[in-house]
């Protein structure tokens, strides 16, 4: 028998240390194995999901910030365009008064040429058959060729239109200082007597000669300007023939005469008393490069940039290096009469996707994916196109409705910058996960089995060293095996202790191996939320940085003080305090001539989205005032009908309520609803004034003309009117104690002896001292009107 034992090998196929090896390796491998795969694959499948997410989430964010530099970029061009269009209306407004008492423009026109003779005298220029008046005086009238007599002098008519646009010397030079940036203001006759009197003075005629040969012996305006004179003219017969609800008209860019510059002019006609024609247009131009200055400083991503182009595609402002990447060539559209334009069209442009690029209104603030070709290679990039606010254009022919869009374009490998980066370094984390995970089913293999080599030699241990064994087992010594070299029952319990033991042993240690290894996945997927959070952060301090913009802008349209202290009769304080960084309360003072209009509005909520809608009641009750509007129920139908309908282009369900105090010859008429109205009487005396009677909230309904009431109020020396919004009466203190209207009475009335701003700021005072600490929740705004 001992022979026998000497002769079967050790390790040989048929002995058990063979078969425990092959058995419990087997076992151990296809478990590592399956184990192994299954964490391979997660890994796999967490990185595609991880990778899918950010970009995604990326992806919005991005087209959200470049729609959103689109808005923001058109609304500054919108912006720079009305404060033009209000210069222009300013002066028209002054020019049309005049034209409708004759009498004192007769008497205005003769003391001004008394006082400045030189505004008023031309001289003949036998060299180019004209009239002009000597340097020296603040503006340059020029008389053509066919407006004077045998003697060259200016026929009758013609000198009383020099001497009666004389007033433009005492206007435009202010509103030339003031507001937007203009090249000239000037004003220019009617057909029959078309002078052309500009501030500041220019060499105007002369210029004229040289860069429009054969102009003085041709009619003025339909040598220039072809067609606008007879479109003026049935506004005057039809005003509803207007493309855009505006007398201003916008040309298409062209070469000034006057500077050589290219230009932009802005026309507003003058009606004759009776409204049935033309009686000359006020005007003023901006070069082409403060259009271009807005659009040129856009700066996004690397070399991403701006461009505003009209509805016809034809370019009117780019920077160089934006031109040379839309493929786009200038021309200048030289004819033999009329201003000489400028082209520059995208459907010229020698890039395909440009050529064909859809300008309509479907496509306003769409994100458009395109190939643009650079030095042979395809490039792709993106392009959004926002529309500006409509206007009456002049190009040549009759004036149409025209609506510029502002183009930003940007390559998207810049723009997606951040995309690729954060997908990039996914990838990277998901190799190096992936390299450790088959290192350590590797490394543990060799352990697995070089243990299991290593345990089969013990299987021979005897009784005590098993009962030894299962003691150290018991205390959790998991290392502890035994030797049995018997191949009885006691060696079988050897082999089965042994085998408990190892696989005891190896799944704690497996497990404390599986949590490191876990811990470390989670520390760098930790690592990247870190550094996404980080991108938040830094897109949450830009948005913060955009909200400070629109609230700027905001605040830049309030009346300012020396609008207020140039009313006469009046004085006049304000106040107003957002709740958010962009308000929704509003308040205005507009004047035309002696007619004052006072508005206070509060819009649904506040923040951004009514912040823009105040901005649209301000700048429709601008308009609506400079027309002339002075029919209370009227006015106040009109501002609802336009705010309704941009109300719901935008689906913002947002409205307001708004009252109009309009004073004139020292009567007040108070239309529209709003919080009452406070009204303190010299005497200390206070009356309390309802308005839930005269309208219903602006925005609501499209048509609210029945709705709308007028109640006039008695507005005496010294008697002093309180509008507020809600946000004031409706303030809480700690206790959550609304400060209510009754404090701001008794507020009111304890300073009505003084001024306007004393009444005002003791109001806010009192105001402050009730609210406390607590936060403001509404917009605060409060107007004083004291009558001196």
């Amino acid at each position: 028998m001992k022979a026998d034992d000497e002769r079967t090998p050790r390790f040989g196929l048929r002995s058990f240390r063979a078969k425990f090896v092959l058995v419990v390796g087997g076992a151990v491998l296809f478990d590592l194995l399956l184990s192994g795969g299954l964490a391979l694959w997660n890994v796999q499948k967490l990185s595609r999901d991880a990778t899918s997410e950010v970009g995604e989430g990326l992806t919005t964010a991005n087209q959200e910030y470049i729609r959103s530099y689109a808005a923001s970029t058109a609304l500054s061009v919108d912006l720079l365009l009305d404060r033009v269009h209000g210069d222009v209306k300013a002066l028209a407004g002054v020019l049309q008064a005049q034209i409708d008492d004759p009498g004192r423009q007769q008497q205005v026109g003769a003391t001004l040429s008394q006082e400045a003779p030189g505004s008023a005298k031309v001289v003949y220029d036998a060299r180019g058959d004209w009239a002009q008046n000597l340097p020296g005086a603040p503006s340059v009238v020029s008389v053509w060729g066919y407006l004077l007599g045998a003697d060259h002098s200016p026929l009758p008519g013609v000198q009383r239109e020099i001497e009666d646009s004389t007033v433009l010397d005492l206007v435009a030079p202010t509103l030339m200082a003031s507001g937007a940036s203009k090249l000239q203001m000037y004003y220019i006759g009617p057909k029959e007597r078309p002078i052309f009197r500009t501030v500041p003075y220019t060499d105007q005629a002369q210029t004229f000669d040289r860069l429009y040969p054969g102009h003085n012996k041709a009619e003025f305006w339909e040598f220039f300007f072809p067609g606008i004179y007879g479109s003026w003219q049935q506004w005057a017969r039809d005003s509803a023939s207007r493309p855009v609800a505006d007398d201003i008209t916008q040309t298409a860019p062209y070469t000034d005469a006057i500077t050589g510059k290219l230009i932009v002019s802005f026309f507003h006609p003058l009606w004759t008393r009776d409204r049935t024609g033309i009686a000359g247009t006020a005007g003023a131009d901006i070069t082409l490069d403060q259009l271009a200055e807005v659009v040129e400083r856009v700066k996004i991503a690397g070399t991403g940039f701006g461009f505003l182009t009209m509805s016809t595609g034809n370019v009117v402002a780019i920077n160089p290096w934006g031109q040379a990447i839309i493929g786009l060539t200038a021309s200048s559209d030289a004819g033999t009469q009329g201003v000489t334009g400028l082209e520059r069209s995208l459907r010229g442009s020698t890039q395909p996707a440009i050529a064909s690029l859809p300008l309509d209104q479907n496509n306003d603030g769409v994100i458009q994916h395109i190939m643009l070709d650079d030095k042979g290679e395809r490039v792709p990039y993106i392009v959004v196109l926002k529309r500006l606010k409509p206007t009456n254009l002049w190009s040549s022919g009759p004036i149409k409705s025209e609506m510029m869009s502002v183009g930003i374009v940007v390559p998207e490998r810049e723009i997606y910058a951040s995309l690729f980066a954060a997908q990039k370094s996914i990838s990277r984390a998901t190799n190096r996960i992936l390299l450790f995970q088959i290192a350590a089913i590797a490394v543990s293999l060799l352990i697995v089995f070089a243990a299991v080599l290593g345990i089969s030699k013990r299987i021979t241990a005897g009784l005590r060293a098993l009962a030894s064994a299962a003691q150290r087992l018991q205390s959790k010594d998991y290392s502890v095996r035994v030797n049995i070299p018997t191949r009885d029952e006691v060696g079988a319990a050897g082999i089965a202790f042994n085998r408990m033991a190892e696989q005891i042993s190896f799944h704690t240690e497996n497990l404390e191996q599986l949590v490191d290894e876990r811990t470390r996945e989670l520390g760098d997927a930790n690592q990247e939320i870190s550094a996404l959070n980080e991108k938040l952060q830094d897109e949450n301090v830009r948005l913060g940085a955009e909200l400070a913009v629109a609230r700027q802008i905001q605040m830049m349209v309030l009346p300012k003080q020396i609008e207020l202290e140039a009313i006469p009769g009046l004085e006049i304080a304000a106040y107003m305090r957002p709740a958010d960084e962009v308000g929704g309360d509003y308040y205005d003072v507009l004047q035309n001539g002696p007619r004052v209009k006072i508005g206070i509005g509060d819009v649904t909520g506040h923040g951004l989205e009514s912040g823009v809608l105040m901005l649209m009641v301000q700048s429709v009750a601008r308009a609506l005032q400079e027309t002339n509007e002075g029919d209370p129920h009227q006015f106040l139908d009109r501002l609802n009908r336009a705010i309704y309908k941009n109300i719901e282009r935008t689906n913002s369900g947002k409205h307001l309520s708004l009252a109009f105090l309009d004073f004139e010859d020292e009567r007040v008429t108070l239309s529209g609803q709003h919080e009452d109205v406070l009204v303190v009487r010299a005497d200390g005396a206070v009356e309390r004034i309802d308005t839930i009677d005269l309208g219903l909230p602006v925005g609501l309904e499209n048509d609210i003309s029945k709705f709308i009431a007028t109640r006039d109020i008695l507005f005496g020396s010294g008697d002093v009117i309180v509008l507020h919004t809600d946000g004031v009466t409706e303030a809480e203190d700690q206790d959550k104690t609304l400060f209510g209207f009754e404090r701001l009475c008794r507020s009111a009335q304890k300073r009505h002896g003084g001024s306007a701003e004393e009444i005002k700021t003791g109001i806010i005072d009192d105001l402050m001292a009730h609210i406390g600490i607590q936060k403001i929740h509404d917009d605060i705004t409060l107007v004083i009107i004291r009558h001196t």
